[in-house]
């Protein structure tokens, strides 16, 4: 069986599952409302409006009334009714968010599934039979609050989720994942190594400590000096701009859901989704030639958005981020290159940070900008950028950002999971709807081409997937604390203070552990805060002018003067 076949199949598999739970979760409430329950990645859900609260507890005995279904290979039969008798057939029941459904539905006739009493709407596809899901590998997850239509203005619902794989050594692989995701998870780990922390006096917007604004500033000088390399200036844009500039980009009405709004001297604004308009207002500055391009813009701008409580999740989900934008106006000639040049810089970034990845190319989606013209132009570009350097790219249809299309750049954790970090979205709409000019070398004024690119995306998020992938170890560069002085006693704290003003005087961000704690507690409390360098100094150090070093994860490395040390740092 091929790869897409099995896919295909699991899928279906787990459509299925979730049908069957419907039917289970029946079964055990009659009196239960059901909503939608789809098939996800790694499993299902449905989602129930019942009279009391789930509780852990209910799911094996749901999980007992699925098994039995299953084992009685009841068939699962498609079949049609037209809208009227749909509606009827629901409004019997009382089953009034299938009602709603179907009341949405542009169709004359629904597609019904039926596993003996229990019919429900759906388009499918499923498995055959519910004996078909005897060798899947599946169990009930968690439940979870979920209003109804995403919409928090609509009832909230209770969801269980169920994992689903190809079979049980499948799902044993994936639980132990899990397990080993929980040990790395970042806002654990964030209280743990005092980073950063969230209170409910701002719910999705992070407070930073002063270790992760250590953190926070070795990742922030290294991505200035990579860009610096690269041809970059930097800027800085308001976070509160006039409603009438994202009336022109077309925030207004493509993204305002997500904005948050404020009134200033009985003007309207909003405060930034994003960086871009900013950046073209900068180059609506100056009148530019074609000499003057391309002009690579950079920013770690500030940007909040909008999201639903039940959304919010650590570092990975907030309110508040800063993106690591930039802007680059050039010709069309230029595009290509300006690509290329742009999956080079991310792929130099990446390694540096052992990240492996691949590319996925988006393309118009149903609400966008713009002409047919401007659309195959741009696709176009970004497909020949990546075939002269032969690069391999998934195809998106229709994900692109509403202003132009974009390749994605999804990176592969330590453990195996993908996350969407990196884009380049290339935008002839903007250029066109701000009147953006440049002088060409015939002396005529000319559209530049704008190109909208991050490279960590949100630094928040960033921080949160990088802690989950060196589980909270990171490498020396990067570490909040690069090295940690522990005396013996508190006849070597002379020494210590003297080595670690040497070591600060040299840049290392460096802590000394000066309380009256046994040696052995010391190096244990340090290896719980992943120190990279825990140096150790008694009497043969003093005498020797050196330190003893023990690296995390490495062990003992012996006697090492200073001088070595900051080599080693270097």
């Amino acid at each position: 069986m091929n790869k897409e076949k099995e896919n295909i199949d699991i899928m279906m598999a787990r459509h299925s599952l979730s049908h069957v739970m419907a039917m289970a979760v029946l079964k055990l409430f009659p009196e239960a409302k059901l909503a939608i329950g789809p098939a996800i990645e790694n499993g299902f859900y449905y989602d129930f409006d019942l009279s009391r609260s789930l509780s852990p507890e209910d799911l094996p005995k749901i999980e007992k009334i699925m098994r039995e279904i299953i084992s009685r290979n009841f068939p699962i039969v498609r079949s049609e009714k037209n809208r009227d008798d749909a509606l009827i057939h629901f409004a019997d029941f009382g089953q009034k968010y299938k009602v709603e459904l179907i009341d949405d539905l542009p169709d004359e006739k629904v597609g019904f599934f039926t596993i003996d009493f229990f019919a429900d709407l759906c388009k499918g596809p499923h498995v055959e039979s519910t004996g078909n899901l005897k060798n899947i590998g599946w169990k009930l997850d968690k439940i979870a609050g979920a209003y109804w239509r995403a919409d928090e203005k609509n009832a909230m619902l209770q969801r269980i989720y169920g994992l689903a794989f190809e079979n049980e050594e499948e799902l044993e692989k994936y639980e132990k994942l899990i397990i080993e995701a929980e040990k790395r998870d970042h806002r654990k780990l964030g209280k743990e190594l005092d980073l950063f922390s969230f209170h409910e006096e701002g719910p999705g917007f992070p407070f930073w400590h002063p270790k992760g604004i250590e953190l926070w500033n070795a990742i922030i000088t290294w991505w200035r000096s990579e860009h610096r390399t690269a041809g970059y200036v930097e800027v800085k844009t308001p976070i509160i701009l006039d409603r009438v500039l994202w009336k022109n980009s077309g925030h207004w009405d493509h993204y305002k859901e997500n904005m948050y709004f404020t009134k200033i001297d009985d003007r309207d604004f909003a405060i930034k989704p994003m960086n871009c308009p900013g950046g073209i207002l900068i180059y609506k500055t100056n009148l530019h030639s074609y000499r003057d391009l391309p002009i690579r813009m950079g920013e770690i701008g500030l940007v909040h958005r909008h999201e639903l409580a039940g959304v919010l999740h650590g570092l990975l989900r907030v309110r508040q981020f800063h993106q690591d934008d930039a802007h680059i106006f050039c010709t069309e000639d230029q595009v290509q290159n300006e690509v290329v040049d742009l999956m080079a810089l991310i792929d130099r970034m990446y390694k540096k940070l052992g990240l492996k990845y691949h590319l996925e190319l988006s393309t118009r989606p149903d609400n966008s900008m713009g002409s047919d013209e401007m659309w195959q132009k741009a696709e176009a570009a970004l497909i020949s950028a990546m075939k002269s350097k032969n690069i391999e790219y998934k195809l998106n249809p229709g994900d692109g950002a509403f202003y132009g299309p974009k390749i994605d750049f999804h990176i592969e954790d330590a453990i195996g999971r993908t996350w969407q970090l990196g884009t380049i979205q290339l935008d002839f709409q903007m250029p066109e709807r701000f009147d953006l000019e440049y002088i060409a070398e015939d002396g005529l004024k000319k559209r530049p081409v704008m190109l909208h690119r991050v490279i960590l995306g949100s630094v928040e998020r960033f921080i949160g997937i990088i802690i989950e992938h060196f589980a909270g170890a990171f490498p020396v560069w990067m570490a909040p604390v690069q090295a940690i002085i522990l005396p013996i006693s508190d006849k070597h704290l002379e020494y210590a203070e003297k080595i670690k003003k040497e070591l600060f005087d040299a840049g290392v961000r460096v802590e000394l552990d000066s309380r009256t704690e046994s040696v052995g507690r010391k190096i244990r409390d340090a290896e719980m805060q992943k120190i990279p360098y825990m140096l150790i100094v008694g009497d043969k150090e003093i005498e020797a002018n050196k330190v003893a070093v023990r690296r995390y994860g490495d062990g003992d490395k012996g006697q090492v003067e200073i001088t070595e040390l900051l080599k080693q740092f270097k």
